[in-house]
């Protein structure tokens, strides 16, 4: 079974980090979660759920871990701006791995700089800087392109996790 980092920091959105990590542990692959700090509580930005950090983004490699999923809301925006998020990202596409982002989770992935001729989706307040990262921008509830996974907003959650649970 795979080993699945979830890339989170508070006021992510609720349900994009919900679904998706119960999907996950439900198919038997392992969930950790990778936050700015080991055991920090993150709060979602709905209020309806929270989670604790297993590790640092300081403390983990990339050969460890299968694929990382980056859960949208205003999260991305603290974790992008963390270096060892960041190579983390870039690493584990180094290596052909899947990362997964939905509604702002691309965020990540621009600052990785590893959209550059893919195709992609995300929130559409952020699809300009999408496309300036290099990407084919596509309007659709999942982009599969590469080892790269993305889709929009919550409403697309079942797309985004049958693709995520189709490559692991």
């Amino acid at each position: 079974m795979a080993k699945v980092a979830f890339l989170l920091a508070s006021y992510f959105e609720d349900s994009e980090m919900k679904n998706p990590y119960e999907a996950i542990k439900e198919a038997g692959h392992e969930a950790t979660i990778v936050g700015l700090e080991k055991g920090i509580v993150c709060e979602g930005k709905q209020g309806t759920v929270s989670y604790t950090s297993d590790v640092a983004a300081s403390e983990v490699n990339a050969s460890d871990f299968d694929a990382a999923i980056i859960p949208g809301g205003a999260a991305p925006e603290a974790l992008r701006v963390n270096d060892d998020v960041v190579r983390f990202v870039k690493e584990l596409n180094e290596q052909g791995k899947l990362i997964a982002g939905i509604c702002h989770g691309p965020q990540v992935m621009i600052s990785a700089d590893i959209l550059k001729n893919k195709a992609a989706t995300s929130y559409i307040g952020i699809r300009d800087d999408v496309k300036l990262a290099g990407a084919e921008y596509r309007d659709e509830e999942v982009v599969v392109s590469g080892n790269l996974v993305t889709s929009r907003t919550p409403k697309d959650e079942p797309a985004f996790i049958r693709e995520i649970l189709a490559k692991l």
